[in-house]
């Protein structure tokens, strides 16, 4: 071999070597993820056509297109392309046509129809307004779906004319709706959520509903005379809004009449395949903080609701129809893994597939997507503490992965590693579980930092999927740990109720348990220990730093500080007030100040951030800065975090998600002991 050759040889081997070092993650890196959504399986269970989302680090959008695959993942190519949103795809019944929602002509999202045998598009609407979800008739000629109307009424403030070329300010804003603004989507306009249909030829959507109500997405019966849809049409709705029922509409005469009558929600009809039994969800609402759905079969033509789950122990969502009408599949979180189960019609159940997730990309939220075809073929989103959302298919007995989307990135990048946990809550012995994340090339050895991360909800639940916010945190040396803490879901009615009208309270004994027991496996430096949380965790962040100053900082995010104001100032009044408090604030004061961090400010001494984005209205921002003007007067240590144009979903944008965990790291960081 010559000395050029021998050389030649030598710098391959090096940059092979090289390029199979694994670094850690990096913030940049959130532009790179993608994962799975909605997957839709055909008809026939042949094809699978799915959302692909993905980020445009130029553009900070969050961005999707559709894929179809093969169910055994041959054939895996783009349906549709583009720096657009396509999402909601839905086959006819016979699997010859799709429909689906998309902006990709401009920045109006349309209905668009697409052929599957020449892959030929087009829009069906050019409406002002966006449609809702879709229902293909089961001829597969028409299309039901709702649509935002909005109200026209005269201007009740009325201005004189202004002169020619003169520069006013706009016109005062009039409100006299109880919900006048609605997170994520700002000051709300005047209108309703109609029902309309449309021919898959084409033309312009016929609306069919004209109350002053919102109509939720409506189903067809099996003969396609009759339409079903959930809707609270009561004239008290905005007090009462878990208060719906379920509602038959006649095609030929336009006529409305429920088929449901009990004080509690009905909603989210699908209707048999062999006839017009319709399945439903509902509970009987007893005004409890956390309160489980169960399926309710009723035949449409008459008799009596019967509920076919009330053994089961666990909240149930999106219910589907196997294809001989025998029974119902279903979606249900589980001690931190969403399931997929099947019922029977005598209330039998099994389940038929684990470990879905993956959709909640920043924190480990149980979140997942399925569809069915007519011989009970599964195609479902696959999630796992080290991966985002794939698409797998399940053919009654096994499951198969399809897609890893996120391979590329993760060849050169080291994860860290999650390990189940659990322990004793030292407030009543009661098992608590949760999820340790250790950093890349870990060193059980070595003493690392800490954080304790809190979930939110607070009637809602972590899981063993993919975080991207947590796995930051590894990447930057932190030990991290987060869990299910009394009133989580996935337990059980129970356990979800333990903290009704009683929060925050025991759960912080099952928190600091959870860091007692991390601290007892002699890894993590207890003079470094830092807690944070969103939203609820915000909550029982404040709150923990109201208890106790054992930890060097907190980031309080998108917090409730004052439980008074909150109820009032959050968009849906009528609720907050209702469920998680006995009384409204000005008949009894008094459990909401017990309740509130803001009544223990004196306490506090642990430095604390406060983060929030400036357009939330979930827990407005507001709250936030009265923890912070408190904070400040008691001389603690305080930073506030505005995130700008952010909702409470605060990763509205790939930046945004990045800027909370880069502002969490820094706070940390500063008060972090060498």
């Amino acid at each position: 071999m010559n000395k050029n050759l021998q050389l030649l040889v030598f710098i391959l081997l090096g940059t092979c070597l090289q390029a199979q070092e694994k670094s850690e993650l990096q913030l940049l890196d959130i532009f790179d993820y993608e994962y799975v959504s909605d997957p839709q399986i055909s008809p026939d269970g042949k094809k699978i056509i799915y959302v692909r989302n993905f980020k445009d680090v130029m553009t900070d959008k969050n961005l999707s297109n559709l894929w179809i695959v093969n169910p055994d993942g041959s054939q895996n190519r783009p349906l549709t392309s583009g720096n657009q949103n396509d999402f909601s795809p839905r086959w006819s019944p016979d699997g010859k046509k799709l429909v689906f929602r998309s902006n990709m002509q401009d920045d109006k999202m349309k209905l668009y129809l697409m052929w599957m045998d020449t892959r030929e598009v087009f829009p069906l609407t050019n409406t002002p307004q966006s449609p809702g979800n879709i229902s293909w008739s089961n001829d597969g000629n028409y299309l039901a779906f709702t649509m935002f109307v909005p109200e026209k009424s005269d201007p009740f403030i009325k201005l004189p004319s202004k002169p020619e070329g003169a520069k006013w300010n706009d016109p005062p804003k009039y409100i006299d709706e109880m919900n006048y603004r609605g997170d994520g989507q700002g000051y709300l306009k005047s209108g309703y959520d109609q029902i309309f249909i449309l021919s898959t030829d084409g033309g312009t959507p016929k609306q069919l509903t004209f109350s002053e109500y919102d109509h939720g997405n409506p189903v067809w019966s099996a003969d396609d005379k009759k339409l079903y849809f959930s809707a609270n049409l009561r004239e008290n709705a905005d007090f009462e809004p878990l208060n719906s029922e379920i509602y038959e509409l006649t095609l030929s005469s336009g006529d409305v009449k429920p088929l449901t009558k009990r004080e509690g929600p009905d909603f989210s009809p699908v209707v048999s395949p062999n006839d017009n039994t319709i399945a439903y969800l509902g509970f009987d609402d007893e005004l409890q903080g956390y309160q489980i759905s169960d399926i309710y079969i009723m035949d449409a033509a008459g008799g009596e609701p019967r509920n076919i789950s009330a053994e089961f122990d666990r909240d149930i969502q999106n219910i589907q129809w196997d294809g001989k009408g025998k029974g119902l599949f279903f979606q249900y979180d589980d001690h931190g893994d969403t399931k997929i189960g099947h019922i029977d019609l005598n209330g039998k159940t099994e389940v038929v597939a684990e470990n879905l997730g993956g959709l909640s990309l920043g924190r480990p939220y149980n979140a997942a997507a399925f569809s069915v075809s007519e011989g009970g073929d599964l195609a479902l989103t696959y999630g796992t503490a080290l991966n985002p959302a794939d698409l797998a298919y399940h053919d009654g007995r096994k499951m198969k992965r399809i897609t890893n989307l996120n391979e590329d990135l993760f060849s050169f990048r080291n994860l860290g590693e999650v390990e189940e946990i659990t322990w004793k809550s030292s407030y009543d012995d009661r098992e608590i579980q949760g999820w340790l994340v250790t950093p890349p090339n870990f060193d059980p050895d070595k003493k690392y930092p800490f954080i304790l991360e809190i979930h939110g909800g607070p009637f809602a639940s972590y899981g063993s999927v993919y975080s991207a916010e947590i796995q930051a945190y590894a990447a930057a040396g932190y030990v991290v740990l987060y869990s299910n803490p009394r009133g989580s879901s996935g337990y059980g009615r129970e356990f979800g109720n333990l903290i009704h009208h009683d929060y925050p309270n025991h759960d912080y004994e099952d928190l600091m348990s959870g860091v007692d027991a991390v601290i007892e496996k002699g890894f993590v430096d207890e003079q470094n220990l830092f807690v944070t949380g969103g939203s609820g965790g915000g909550v029982l962040t404040a709150w923990i730093v109201g208890k106790t100053d054992r930890f060097r900082a907190a980031v309080v995010a998108k917090p409730v500080i004052n439980w008074y104001s909150f109820v009032l100032y959050a968009d849906g009044p009528g609720f907050f007030s209702k469920y998680w408090f006995p009384n409204k604030p000005w008949e009894d004061p008094e459990p909401y100040l017990k309740r509130s961090p803001i009544s223990y400010v004196g306490n506090v001494t642990t430095p604390t951030m406060l983060l929030t984005g400036e357009e939330d209205y979930r827990t407005p921002i507001a709250e936030s800065e009265q923890f912070y003007s408190a904070l400040k007067l008691e001389g603690v240590e305080t930073a506030m975090v505005r995130i700008p144009g952010a909702s409470h979903g605060i990763a509205n944008k790939p930046s945004n998600l990045i800027a909370k965990i880069a502002a969490v790291l820094a706070w940390f960081d500063k008060y972090k002991q060498d």
